[in-house]
């Protein structure tokens, strides 16, 4: 049985997500690791670009409880945790003011972000409409009319965001040069954001077959999901595996530390029998991508 939310702080609190921002802040992370090892590295791109991702971060968030509420993805019928729209705590109203403040504030920080890091005006449009890209993807992802994650679009959108600009951007924000090196661990990094996505979808599958949304596990089914999670996990590690052999950084092997967590996180998921087994995978994953990309960046320091 699910808790209900006992009140309007405790709402946001689950509103926010804080289990996902060890997420949002890996692929901003890795990118200034890259940087550090090229020695182009700069604190204000880190701090900027930490700040930007988790505005769009708790912006996602609160429009997916938003569109899902809208939508009927979170009614009785679902199995995972309430949502805060959903407990009536919060109204539709509250929930779009405080999107659009964040969405502000997303569009304030990176646009500080791009500034303080590009001198070339093409390039300042090119990341300004990359954050335009990444606020439309936060908002739209469940939300408005036609929503992309209601189409099991939002695995492209967290592979290309979690990973390709993720990493690569803030790479090139540090450097303002390009490295094919560096998208093989922005692979790497989408892979392991999409899986966090694909537990979450691998838990919600019921309740968002009802709904008409149909998410990756929706179509292809909990059996193939499963699957398509173990491939996620393994081309991320044979990324890693080809940067380190292509850029003979073999310190940088302290990232497949994380490897046995990840197979236990996969298998965890296989055996679940029920949402609520599944749930806490959530969290792991997220954190494990966290803690991979750290022991990869401090195998490179110390190159």
């Amino acid at each position: 049985m699910k808790r209900s939310l006992q009140s309007k702080n405790e709402a946001w609190l689950h509103a926010v997500r804080l289990r996902t921002l060890p997420l949002a802040l890996a692929s901003i992370f890795a990118g200034s690791f890259l940087a550090k090892w090229q020695g182009s590295f700069r604190w204000e791109v880190l701090l900027l670009a930490s700040l930007t991702t988790t505005f769009l971060q708790i912006l996602s968030n609160l429009a997916n409880d938003y569109g899902d509420s809208i939508h009927g993805a979170d009614s009785s019928d679902r199995t995972g945790p309430i949502r805060a729209v959903q407990s009536g705590k919060i109204s539709l109203q509250e929930m779009k003011r405080v999107m659009f403040f964040l969405g502000v504030l997303s569009l304030i920080s990176g646009t500080l972000l791009i500034y303080i890091s590009l001198q070339d005006w093409r390039y300042f449009l090119g990341f300004f409409a990359l954050g335009i890209a990444a606020i439309w993807a936060a908002i739209r992802y469940t939300s408005g009319k036609n929503p992309y994650g209601y189409s099991g679009l939002g695995d492209i959108a967290v592979f290309i965001f979690f990973g390709l600009v993720g990493v690569s951007g803030t790479y090139f924000l540090h450097s303002l040069q390009a490295d094919p090196l560096v998208i093989l661990i922005a692979l790497s990094l989408g892979s392991f954001s999409t899986a966090v996505l694909n537990i979450n979808n691998i838990r919600d599958i019921d309740s968002d077959h009802l709904a008409g949304k149909l998410s990756i596990p929706v179509r292809i089914g909990r059996k193939n999901a499963i699957g398509y999670h173990w491939t996620l996990i393994g081309l991320g590690y044979v990324s890693l595996g080809f940067f380190i052999v292509l850029s003979q950084t073999y310190l940088a092997l302290l990232a497949f530390l994380v490897l046995p967590w990840m197979i236990s996180i996969s298998q965890g998921i296989q055996s679940a029998s029920s949402a609520a087994e599944i749930d806490p995978y959530l969290k792991k994953m997220a954190l494990s991508t966290l803690i991979w990309t750290l022991l990869f960046g401090f195998g490179l320091l110390l190159v």
